[in-house]
């Protein structure tokens, strides 16, 4: 693991944008694995600002994103395809038919995971997967468990994670109880991993992942098995990290 931390908001974000564009102005066919979240939303407006700017296109890439809620309309403003459209796909020159997100309105989901594991095992491995990491340690919504999932999959969201997602929309109640999301295994099959981590909220779980024990209780924690992870983080993030 390469781990930086970054002291201040301006160099988190262009760190992160420069490793995406670089990627892109050397294989401009890129498969991109895309998150959501606050962590990520720096790096994709300095993208937007680049692309305008000339210095990079998404013209010949595609993407797959991590995870999608389940019964939540794809045109309601809190989806992860709302989110990708607000803040990269609708700015930038990407074939939206090439930008995958799980379907989480789909009659059978199970045939969904099963059909997005097929996608990405055609088209993949995704060359740069951008992660988050939830404060249990989740990545993806692969939640803390006993074991995990390594395909794409239907997962229950722990109360934790509906609690810390509830700022997003009116009460709790409206947050969804599931989401689908890519599995572990599927994530560690990416030729490189950015994991983006802001916010002291997020130090004991990034010192978990990165200096504690691999364990599925700390699904993050399995990246240290991975040959190439870059992993940002924020002054507030690092504060516990050796």
């Amino acid at each position: 693991m390469n781990i930086m931390k970054i002291h201040n908001d301006e160099d988190f974000v262009q760190t992160g944008a420069n490793l995406v564009a670089g990627l892109l102005q050397s294989n401009p066919k890129a498969v991109l694995g895309l998150a959501t979240g606050s962590s990520p939303i720096g790096v994709y407006e300095r993208l937007v600002k680049m692309y305008r700017g000339g210095l990079v296109s998404f013209a010949k890439a595609s993407s797959y994103n991590l995870d999608e809620y389940v019964g939540l309309p794809v045109d309601h403003p809190e989806s992860y395809r709302s989110f990708m459209n607000k803040h990269l796909f609708s700015q930038v020159d990407i074939d939206l038919s090439r930008t995958h997100v799980p379907n989480g309105n789909a009659g059978d989901l199970a045939a969904e995971c099963l059909a997005y594991d097929q996608m990405l095992e055609n088209e993949g491995p995704v060359d740069l997967q951008i992660l988050g990491i939830g404060s249990n340690g989740h990545i993806g919504f692969n939640e803390p468990d006993a074991g995990l999932n390594s395909g794409t999959h239907v997962v229950d969201l722990l109360p934790d994670t509906r609690e810390a997602n509830a700022r997003f929309f009116p009460s709790l109640a409206d947050v969804p109880r599931q989401a689908i999301t890519m599995g572990v295994g599927s994530i560690l099959k990416a030729r490189q991993i950015l994991l983006l981590v802001r916010g002291a909220e997020k130090a004991e779980a990034i010192r978990n992942a990165v200096q504690g024990p691999i364990t599925t209780q700390c699904p993050a924690s399995l990246l240290q098995i991975h040959p190439n992870v870059v992993v940002l983080v924020d002054e507030g993030a690092g504060q516990w990290l050796k």
